[in-house]
């Protein structure tokens, strides 16, 4: 302290104090002048003195022109070493980077010009305090003053242009982590000063910035949902900078920032989700074997990102979801197909909780727009697109997920979406090409039909329809009538079965198997058909009568017609024989109408014809339509004599003639022995086979009635006893017997 006062004027003390700048800035020249003859002296323990003493009487003063004064002083004698400064800047600058958190805003602003004199007096030197500047002018770009930052963005570029990326002495492992505690910082302020330094330290070729990429870049996608514009395009710019990088880099750490995209993929903004969704795609394509152990990550990004809503995004979602499912890994690099397949069901079972949360909130308009396609039915074609493609990639190890997968497979079959549906019966059809899962599929589908009537009444033909053409048709009906032969709902059991038998008769995918039905007197694969499926088929009495027109077993036909009693006959009945009289009309049954064209012949499909219309009702539509078939029965294939016998045209009187005499027992052949006639089918054995069967239903449909009806007499009662129940007489009068007079007799007996 002695040793400043002997060589500082008291002038010179108190002009430093003063309240007025310009005798502030005159007693500073003198500290300029007083350090330069003591540093040209050499006499470095007076210059030492002197900065202590503007350090505790000045820069640590309570006063706040004592701490402009010091601060001013301080850069004086920084200006006055010139060159032999360095080795005391570990007593200049810590006083001055305290005085960054100064409550007065002149002493702050004071400060940054300070430290900007003796910044540019050092220089390089300068950098061993590079931590601490870069945290006060942090803190100072979001200064509350408008002078204080413009004064301190001043020094900041004088600091990033000047002074680092100049310095060989700068740590960018040091600056690093600094960067990355900040990144997160919501302030615009600091958000425009962290981009500025990550910008200028990247344009610097000595500074490896793509290396600790990872370690802000975070930071600098959080930024792209700034509110300013300014922000937005700063650390757009940013980042479109880094990705050329990546592209021209022969090594990039790819897997720990596919972590990041994946999770920003996600973000609620558009421009952030567009940006992440680029950014993986440019990896998907330069990434190769590094994001194997990530693809099921990145996958779970981009399948929800092929439904979004905007255009551009979708457009780049479907091109990296394309160039990743080109790519053929294998489970030994790392491939994890569980995860794949996990990823896959995920977004499917979210589309649609998507989907059935969008329409819970929408409404009757909104509902119309949506036309249950949905949005995001693209996430749930692709998920099953995925899997498709892993089944024939890698089935093995698919197969050992099935049971974690094969429920959510159910799911899409009672779809919206047909295309959805017919995606989904691939994966089923791919997956039952093994007996053990073919037997699965049929039993799980069955069940489902059975819970969900709608689907099968909406979706069951489509799905039906469709594993014909992806499985062997025949093999899928042997298995469906296994089942059903013993099912034990017969109310599903006959829905069932009259489902498939409509498939069967107007499905275009199961010509060949019509036609094979058709060969089942002649051909033993088509009699094995025809049993196989006879036992199930008698749950329906119109679908059994169908299956025999169709394999011509027509004298069975007409025994089974016979057969029908009273309770059979019903409005459910008939309108499946309305059904069935209009197919016939149709082409599928063209060679039945042309066997009409021989009545002498198919004697038996006549009478099983005019069977049908004996049991229509004489008004109906079907019952026009069948006469009207039967009146052009020709009867030119009648000899003179019959035509003379049955001159009135009837066609029912001609059955009676023909059936006269002749030793029938199929149509087409007669005269024939009976084993060949009837390629071994026992039809005797088939027709009390179909009556108990029948005989079954009937009994469950009695016990139905019954049932309706005692609950009906229940609540009826009920009811009663609720109206008397006011009426009632008192306890006392109830608990008395009853006298003579009040005594009913008998039903059936007079009253005494």
């Amino acid at each position: 302290m002695a040793d400043a006062l002997s060589v500082m004027p008291a002038a010179v003390i108190r002009n430093l104090s003063d309240k007025l700048y310009e005798k502030r800035k005159n007693a500073a020249l003198e500290v300029e002048g007083i350090v330069k003859n003591l540093a040209m002296n050499g006499d470095h323990d007076k210059i030492s003195a002197v900065i202590n003493l503007l350090t505790n009487e000045f820069t640590y003063s309570p006063q706040a022109n004592h701490r402009k004064g010091g601060l001013i002083g301080l850069a004086a004698a920084t200006v006055g070493l010139t060159s032999e400064a360095a080795q005391h800047l570990e007593q200049i600058v810590p006083p001055v980077l305290n005085s960054f958190s100064d409550q007065d805003s002149r002493v702050r602003y004071y400060a940054c010009e300070a430290l900007y004199n003796i910044a540019k007096v050092v220089r390089g030197d300068f950098i061993i305090f590079f931590n601490q500047i870069f945290d006060a002018l942090c803190k100072l770009s979001a200064d509350s003053d408008a002078n204080v930052q413009s004064a301190a963005h001043l020094l900041d570029r004088l600091v990033k242009v000047d002074i680092v990326t100049e310095s060989d002495q700068f740590s960018i492992e040091e600056f690093i982590p600094l960067l990355r505690e900040r990144m997160n910082v919501l302030n615009p302020y600091v958000r425009q000063f962290l981009v500025g330094w990550i910008t200028v330290l990247d344009s610097v070729p000595d500074i490896d910035m793509l290396g600790f990429l990872p370690d802000f870049l975070d930071g600098l996608f959080n930024m792209l949902s700034d509110s300013s514009h300014e922000i937005r395009q700063q650390a757009d710019s940013a980042l479109s900078e880094f990705l050329q990088e990546i592209k021209n880099s022969p090594s990039v750490d790819y897997g720990r920032m596919a972590e990041i995209l994946v999770q920003r993929a996600a973000s609620p903004d558009e421009f952030t989700r567009l940006t992440a969704i680029t950014w993986i795609n440019e990896f998907v394509k330069l990434g190769g074997d590094q994001l194997v152990p990530y693809y099921a990550d990145i996958l779970g990004a981009i399948l929800p990102c092929i439904s979004d809503k905007e255009e551009k995004i979708r457009v780049v979602a479907r091109e990296t979801n394309e160039e990743l499912r080109g790519i053929k890994a294998d489970p030994a690099e790392g491939f994890d197909v569980g995860s794949i397949l996990q990823i896959a069901r995920r977004n499917y079972r979210n589309a649609m909780v998507a989907f059935f949360f969008s329409l819970s909130s929408l409404s009757y308009m909104g509902y119309i727009k949506l036309q249950l396609s949905s949005q995001w039915e693209a996430t749930k074609i692709e998920a099953l697109h995925w899997i498709s493609t892993l089944l024939n990639r890698h089935r093995v190890e698919v197969l050992t997920f099935l049971n974690d997968i094969f429920e959510t497979l159910l799911q899409p079959l009672s779809d919206s979406s047909d295309e959805v549906v017919l995606l989904v019966l691939e994966v089923h059809a791919c997956i039952a090409k093994d007996p053990q899962h073919f037997r699965q599929l049929v039993v799980f589908l069955m069940h489902n039909f059975m819970v969900d009537n709608s689907l099968l009444e909406n979706r069951g033909a489509l799905i039906i329809r469709r594993l014909c053409v992806l499985l062997d048709a025949e093999k899928l009906y042997r298995e469906f009538s296994t089942i059903l032969e013993v099912e034990s709902n017969l109310d599903f059991a006959s829905v069932m079965v009259q489902a498939l038998n409509l498939i069967l008769l107007t499905s275009s995918e199961l010509s060949e198997l019509r036609n094979l039905l058709k060969k089942s007197l002649v051909d033993p694969a088509g009699k094995d058909l025809y049993v196989s499926l006879y036992a199930s088929w008698c749950h329906s009495p119109m679908a059994i009568i169908s299956l025999c027109l169709l394999a011509q077993t027509y004298q069975h036909t007409s025994a089974i017609i016979q057969s029908l009693v009273e309770e059979d006959i019903n409005v459910k009945f008939l309108v499946q024989l309305d059904k069935l009289v209009r197919l016939l009309e149709t082409p599928i049954f063209a060679y039945l109408r042309l066997q009409l064209l021989e009545p002498g012949r198919y004697i038996w499909l006549l009478k099983a014809l005019y069977g049908l219309l004996m049991l229509l009702p004489q008004q109906s539509a079907a019952f026009k339509i069948l006469r009207t078939r039967l009146k052009t029965v020709p009867s030119y294939a009648l000899s003179s004599e019959q035509i003379q016998r049955t001159s009135s045209g009837n066609p029912y009187q001609i059955i009676q003639h023909l059936s006269g005499g002749s030793n029938i027992s199929e149509d087409g052949d007669i005269h024939e022995d009976e084993k060949n006639l009837h390629n071994g089918i026992k039809f005797p054995l088939r027709l009390q086979q179909f009556e108990q069967m029948q005989h079954l239903h009937r009994k469950h449909a009695k016990s139905q009635a019954q049932a309706r009806s005692n609950f009906a007499s229940s609540a009826s009662q009920k009811e009663v006893d609720r109206q008397e129940e006011p009426t009632r007489p008192p306890p006392s009068e109830m608990s008395r017997p009853p006298s003579r007079s009040s005594r009913r007799a008998p039903l059936g007996q007079l009253q005494l």
